[in-house]
């Protein structure tokens, strides 16, 4: 039968401070390990944070340079838009000019008698064709009877020459053409209910629609972005 031997107050001791030792190691290695996990985590969410702020970073900066380049492609297209504004706006003030400068010289058409009588036959012979009846009537200026009644002298002739038939042609001094008008006629047809106006006011309003894109070539070059032409 064994026999359990006490330890001395030595053995006691030592025994106790071998745990104590081992205790405290155990301590300092538990320590270490989480002071090292502690690092690691540490580091690890530094570096997170670090790269969330540089990403908010970049993303600011992204967002500010891309700002800036819509307001300068804003401002870009705000100043060409004014600019193509200003040179169309130039450009028609200068036809306006041209078609009322020429609007002033109409009346020149008619300060020659001699002339004025030749092209008054022509339109009225313009209206005569086209109408094709026995019986016109034309508005003219009061001051242009005398000539008109020449003008419908030689048309009322060269009508019949051409087409073999009469047409009679009077003047409506009933309705004048109005004060300021620059001369020509109209000639009235179908009981009163047809007229061509073969003014020189009108004329010229033509002349301005059909012409307009040539004088606007002319004056300003083919437009490179028109595509389809009459």
């Amino acid at each position: 039968m064994s026999q359990v031997h006490a330890l001395s107050d030595d053995q006691v001791g030592q025994e106790l401070r071998k745990m104590t030792a081992f205790i405290k190691q155990e301590a300092l290695e538990k320590a270490r390990e989480i002071e090292i996990k502690a690092n690691e985590e540490f580091s690890i969410e530094k570096s997170k944070l670090v790269r969330q702020e540089t990403d908010a970073i970049d993303a600011a900066h992204a967002k500010k340079l891309k700002q800036a380049a819509m307001s300068q492609q804003i401002t870009r297209s705000t100043v060409a838009n004014k600019t193509r504004l200003k040179v169309l706006a130039a450009r028609q003030q200068l036809l306006d000019d041209i078609f009322e400068a020429a609007s002033k010289r109409l009346v020149e058409g008619s300060q020659d008698k001699a002339k004025y009588r030749v092209i008054l036959k022509n339109l009225l012979l313009e209206g005569l064709y086209a109408l094709s009846e026995s019986d016109i009537q034309v508005r003219a200026r009061k001051e242009d009877y005398s000539v008109v009644n020449d003008a419908i002298k030689d048309a009322e002739e060269e009508y019949k020459k051409t087409t073999g038939k009469e047409t009679k042609v009077t003047i409506d001094e009933e309705n004048p053409l109005p004060e300021g008008s620059s001369g020509g006629l109209i000639i009235v047809g179908g009981q009163g209910k047809i007229d061509i106006n073969n003014t020189f006011d009108e004329r010229l309003l033509l002349l301005q629609s059909s012409a307009l894109p040539a004088v606007r070539e002319t004056l300003f070059g083919k437009n490179p972005h028109r595509k389809f032409y009459d």
